[in-house]
C-alpha cells in the first residue's frame, strides 16, 4: 500500500509559520527564513524552471521527498485564499500560477465546497469537505500505488498525526527562532503512533530528521 509522507520546515522553537499570516504574507513574519536553505539548491531551482544552484547534503533529501509521489494532500491555508466561502466571481487558484510544481492530483481539505480545479502540467485540485479519511482514500485511488505527500500546513498535519495516519515524517529544522506563530505539534500529544527517528542529516543551515514506521 502507498505511504503517507509528511515533510515540513520548522524553527528551533517549534514553529512552521511566523505570526500575522495573510494572503500577502502566507508564511507570516519571518516564516520565509525557514526555507532559505532550499532556495539555493540546484534540485529545487530545476523544479521551478530556474538554472544554476548548488549541491550539498540537502540535495538528496529533497530529491527523495519528491520521488515516487502520485498525489498530495494539503490544508485550505496552504492552498491559500481568504478564509471562509470561496469567491465565486474570482475564485482563488493557488499560489503557484497556472503550472504548479505538483504535476499530479492534489486534495485540499476545506469546510467550503468548490468545483475541482484543473491547471497545466497534470495539476488538478479536488476540494474535500468530509474530512481527512475521505481525503486519504481519494488520494490513494489517485496515486495508483505511488506514495502520497502530506504538504501541510500545521492544522492539516496535526489531524493526520493525531489519527496515526502518517507513515513517514521529515522535519527540516532551520537554526532560527521565530518566537511566535503556528506550532507544528500543538495538540498532538506525546505519542507519534509508531514513528521512530531513522535518519539525521546535517546540512548547511538546516538539519533533517526523518521518522518512519520500522
Amino acid at each position: 500500500m502507498s505511504k503517507l509522507r509528511f515533510r515540513i520546515a520548522m524553527s528551533l522553537d517549534g514553529f512552521v509559520a511566523g505570526p500575522s499570516q495573510s494572503v500577502d504574507n502566507p508564511l507570516g513574519i519571518g516564516g520565509m527564513r525557514l526555507h532559505e536553505w532550499v532556495f539555493t539548491l540546484r534540485v529545487w531551482r530545476q523544479m521551478h524552471g530556474m538554472e544554476g544552484g548548488e549541491v550539498n547534503a540537502s540535495s538528496a533529501v529533497v530529491e527523495e521527498s519528491f520521488a515516487n509521489l502520485g498525489a498530495t494532500i494539503m490544508g485550505r491555508n496552504m492552498f491559500g485564499g481568504h478564509p471562509g466561502p470561496w469567491d465565486k466571481k474570482n475564485p482563488w487558484r493557488g499560489w503557484w500560477g497556472e503550472n504548479p510544481p505538483y504535476h499530479h492530483p492534489v486534495f485540499v481539505l476545506t469546510h467550503h465546497p468548490r468545483e475541482p480545479l484543473t491547471l497545466e502540467g497534470g495539476n488538478s485540485f479536488t476540494f474535500v469537505t468530509d474530512g481527512i479519511d475521505s481525503a486519504l482514500q481519494q488520494a490513494r485511488r489517485a496515486a495508483r500505488g505511488k506514495d502520497i505527500s502530506l504538504a501541510g500546513g500545521a492544522s492539516a498535519a496535526q489531524q493526520f498525526l493525531k489519527a496515526g495516519l502518517v507513515d513517514e515524517m521529515e522535519i527540516s529544522i532551520a537554526p532560527i527562532l521565530l518566537g511566535s506563530g503556528e506550532r507544528l505539534f500543538d495538540g498532538v500529544g506525546d505519542d507519534l503512533h509508531g514513528l521512530e527517528l531513522v535518519r539525521t542529516v546535517a546540512a548547511p543551515n538546516v538539519t533533517h530528521l526523518k521518522y518512519a514506521r520500522r
